[in-house]
């Protein structure tokens, strides 16, 4: 069983395999956890800067 995802973004490149952003991109974040994950302002400013909207 794999873990969940990250709380916080690490903002490394390449993105790792627990990587919010890379879960949110490919669509297999829920989406009650990225919204959780996200209400970090840390978290929506690497969201940002990956040019990724919240509604993917």
């Amino acid at each position: 069983m794999s873990k969940g995802p990250k709380k916080n973004c690490c903002l490394s490149k390449p993105r790792c395999k627990r990587c919010p952003i890379r879960l949110l991109s490919e669509g297999k974040l829920d989406s009650a956890d990225a919204k959780k994950i996200f209400a970090k302002s840390r978290n929506r400013k690497a969201l940002k800067k990956a040019k990724i909207s919240t509604a993917a």
